[in-house]
């Protein structure tokens, strides 16, 4: 049991999980946490999109505010294994590209899936929210529960 070494953190990020994105609120309320779909590639950033269906989504402008978000995933059976990152926006794309944006689907998708929403997603950007955020990961913390 212990922290995971920078190559099993970055490795572990790397793989197509499910995160939880977390920002300062600016309204008296806690932190908004929000699972969320990304990509990473071992010693880059992060990237994430948001805004999609044409919803206003509050975490944009939270995001924007703050300049920084927590950024967690996890294996939640045993052995456990975490890996938390803290980093400030090094950048917005409104709205993304189709290539941003396939980049982080094809990881959670099939590839005709994957192009189809990007393409309703694209089709909308005019009147959506749709942003990538992208994030440099400056602190890590990280635990193994099995080692």
């Amino acid at each position: 049991m212990g922290p995971l070494s920078k190559e099993e953190r970055e490795a572990f990020l790397a793989e197509p999980r499910i995160g939880v994105v977390s920002v300062a609120s600016d309204d008296g309320r806690p932190p908004l946490a929000v699972p969320i779909w990304y990509g990473y590639e071992p010693g880059g950033d992060l990237t994430f999109f948001t805004g999609t269906q044409g919803r206003k989504a509050r975490k944009i402008d939270l995001i924007r505010k703050a300049g920084a978000v927590s950024f967690v995933v996890q294996h939640d059976q045993f052995p456990y294994r975490y890996v938390t990152i803290e980093g400030p926006v090094v950048s917005i794309d409104k709205p993304p590209t189709s290539d941003q944006m396939l980049k982080v689907l094809r990881r959670y998708l099939p590839e005709e899936q994957a192009q189809g929403f990007a393409q309703r997603e694209l089709s909308q950007a005019a009147e959506s929210q749709l942003v990538l955020f992208t994030i440099r990961p400056e602190r890590w913390v990280s635990f193994d529960f099995g080692n």
